[in-house]
C-alpha cells in the first residue's frame, strides 16, 4: 500500500501570478507557514507574463466595486511598492481619446465615475492642449480625459519581485506542481488536503489564486457557482528605435469588453499597442491570428498618425480571467470555510495586486490572527542590469566578475554574469523564458536568433542537465532535441 506523504501548512495559495505573488508577499508579514503551488515551471508564466504593463487610475470601475476599490488602492500603493521591489515603474499620465464632440459625454461619465471612486487629478483637455502634450497624435483626436496617476511597470518584475520577496521571507514555492484535487482535511481537523501531480499537503487555509482556472479550483471545494471565462487579447512590440511615439498611454473609450486598443511606451523604452479582445473556450489558447493583429493595428490608426508596424518585433497574446459577474471576487467562499477566492481578476489586476496583497492578507487576519514578524525582510533587488552602468561602474564590476564582459544578449546588452544572477537567485530561472523575464536576453529586435544558443549553454552548465533538457517554458517545450528523436506535433 503506497504511503501518502502529507505536509502541512498554515496557508497554502494556488498559482504564482501577479496576484498570488502579491498575496504571498503579504501574508509573508505575518507568522504561518505559507505555501505556493504553481501548475507553471515558473511564476509569472500565465496570464501575468503577456501583459501591457499599465498602471491604471481607476476611472474605469463601477464606483463601489471590489475593482474600483482595489485599483485605486494598488495605484497609490505602486511607487513604494516599485521602490522597494526594485520594479521598474513610471508615472506617465494616461489620456483617454474621444474623436468628437459626441463622444465628449462618455469622458464626462469616466470623469465623474473616476472623481467617485477618489481619483485625484482627472480634467478634460481638448485638441490643442492635447497636441502640446503628444504631437503625434491622429487628426482625429478631438479631446481626452487626462488622467495623471496613471503610469507603466514591468510586469514580469513586479510579479517576480513580489515572489522572491516573499521567498526572501520564507514562503515555500512549488513549481511545475498542479493541483489535481481539494478535500477537507483529514480525521475531521479544521482546513484542507490539497493534492497535486506530485504530492499531497494540508493547510488550515488555502486560497485560490489560479487565474483563468479558479473557477475549476473553486469547483473542487464549493457547489455555489463560479464562471471564469478566458478572454483573449492580442499586442504587437514595437523597437526601442520607435519609443518616442508618445510619451503617455493613449487609450480610446472602453467598450463592453474593456478598455479597448491601447498605445503606450513601455518600462522598458518600447511601443506597445494592443489589445482586442475575443471570449475564448480554451484556456490555453494564446495563439495570435492574423486578423487579431491587424485589427489592432488599424484601431491604433485612430489614435496616431503612423502605426510603427514596419518596427514590429514580435505579437503575443495573453487570457485575461473574465468573471461572469465583471467584478473581482475577493472573499472566502459561502459553503467552504477557510478557503478564499481571489477569482475574476482581469484589467486592472495588475495594478490592483499590491491593494489585493494587502487586503487578502487582512482577511487572514480576520480569520486566523497572528503576530507580525519582527525580521520582516521589505526590499529586494532585480538582476543588476549592467547596460545601464557608467563606463566606470561597468569596469568595476567586470574587474570583480569577467562574466560580465561577456555579452551574450546583444540587442539588450545582457552579459553572462547577469544571466548567472538570474539563475543563482531565490526562485532562480531554470528556463530560456525565465531567463528573458529577469534579464530581457532575447527581448530585442532578433528575438532571440543570436542569444538562444548560449543561454540553451549557459542554463544547462549552471543547473547540470544536458542541452536536451533546456526547455523554452517548462514540460516538453525543450529547445534542442537529440538526432533521431521524434517530436510531438502539438
Amino acid at each position: 500500500m503506497k504511503v501518502v506523504k502529507s505536509m502541512k501548512y498554515d496557508v497554502i495559495i494556488i498559482g504564482a501570478g501577479v496576484t498570488g505573488s502579491a498575496v504571498a508577499r503579504e501574508v509573508s508579514r505575518q507568522n504561518r507557514s505559507v505555501l505556493v503551488l504553481e501548475k507553471n515551471a515558473d511564476v509569472c508564466e500565465g496570464s501575468s507574463k503577456a501583459n501591457s504593463g499599465i498602471v491604471h487610475g481607476g476611472y474605469d470601475a463601477k464606483p463601489g466595486t471590489m475593482k474600483a476599490k482595489m485599483n485605486v488602492r494598488g495605484n497609490e500603493l505602486m511607487e513604494e511598492t516599485c521602490r522597494t521591489l526594485d520594479v521598474p515603474f513610471k508615472r506617465n499620465e494616461s489620456l483617454v481619446l474621444a474623436f468628437s464632440q459626441e463622444d465628449v459625454d462618455g469622458l464626462r461619465e469616466l470623469l465623474a465615475r473616476g472623481e467617485e471612486n477618489g481619483v485625484p487629478g482627472l480634467s478634460i483637455i481638448y485638441r490643442d492642449e492635447l497636441l502640446e502634450l503628444e504631437p503625434n497624435l491622429s487628426d482625429k483626436a478631438y479631446a481626452a480625459l487626462r488622467v495623471p496617476t496613471g503610469g507603466i511597470v514591468c510586469p514580469f518584475e513586479l510579479t517576480m519581485g513580489f515572489a522572491e520577496n516573499a521567498a526572501m521571507n520564507g514562503v515555500e514555492f512549488h513549481l511545475a506542481e498542479p493541483v489535481t484535487a481539494i478535500a477537507p482535511a483529514a480525521d475531521g481537523q479544521e482546513g484542507y488536503q490539497v493534492t497535486t501531480t506530485k504530492d499531497t499537503y494540508e493547510a488550515k487555509i488555502v486560497i485560490n489564486a489560479a487565474g483563468v482556472y479558479a473557477d475549476k479550483i473553486h469547483a473542487m471545494v464549493s457547489k455555489v457557482p463560479m464562471s471564469i471565462t478566458a478572454r483573449r487579447g492580442e499586442y504587437c512590440l514595437c523597437d526601442k528605435s520607435v519609443g518616442n511615439l508618445v510619451s503617455r498611454t493613449i487609450f480610446q473609450l472602453p467598450g463592453k469588453l474593456g478598455k479597448g486598443v491601447l498605445v503606450t511606451p513601455t518600462a522598458h523604452g518600447n511601443i506597445l499597442i494592443g489589445p482586442n479582445a475575443e471570449d475564448i473556450e480554451d484556456k490555453e489558447g494564446t495563439c495570435t491570428t492574423a486578423e487579431g493583429l491587424a485589427e489592432i493595428l488599424a484601431k491604433a490608426a485612430d489614435s496616431v498618425k503612423t502605426v510603427p508596424s514596419r518596427q514590429v518585433i514580435t505579437s503575443f497574446a495573453g487570457l485575461r480571467a473574465h468573471e461572469a459577474g465583471g467584478d473581482f471576487i475577493i472573499r472566502e467562499a459561502e459553503d467552504a470555510k477557510n478557503f478564499i477566492d481571489v477569482a475574476g481578476i482581469e484589467s486592472p489586476g495588475l495594478t490592483s495586486a499590491p491593494a489585493i496583497g494587502e487586503y487578502v492578507a487582512g482577511l487572514l487576519q480576520e480569520m486566523d490572527p497572528v503576530s507580525l514578524k519582527e525580521n520582516f525582510i521589505a526590499e529586494r533587488k532585480r538582476v543588476l542590469q549592467i547596460s545601464g552602468m557608467s563606463a566606470e561602474e561597468k569596469a568595476a564590476m567586470i574587474r570583480e566578475n569577467p562574466a560580465f564582459a561577456n555579452v551574450i544578449c546583444r540587442c539588450e546588452t545582457v552579459t553572462e554574469g547577469e544571466i548567472l544572477a538570474a539563475i543563482h537567485r531565490p526562485l532562480g530561472a531554470t528556463t530560456l523564458d525565465g531567463v528573458k523575464r529577469r534579464t530581457r536576453a532575447g527581448m530585442g529586435r532578433c528575438g532571440a536568433g543570436f542569444c538562444s544558443t548560449r543561454v540553451v549553454a549557459i542554463l544547462a552548465r549552471e543547473l547540470g542537465i544536458s542541452p536536451e533538457e533546456v526547455t523554452k517554458f517548462g514540460g516538453d517545450s525543450k529547445i534542442l532535441v537529440s538526432e533521431g528523436e521524434e517530436v510531438s506535433a502539438e
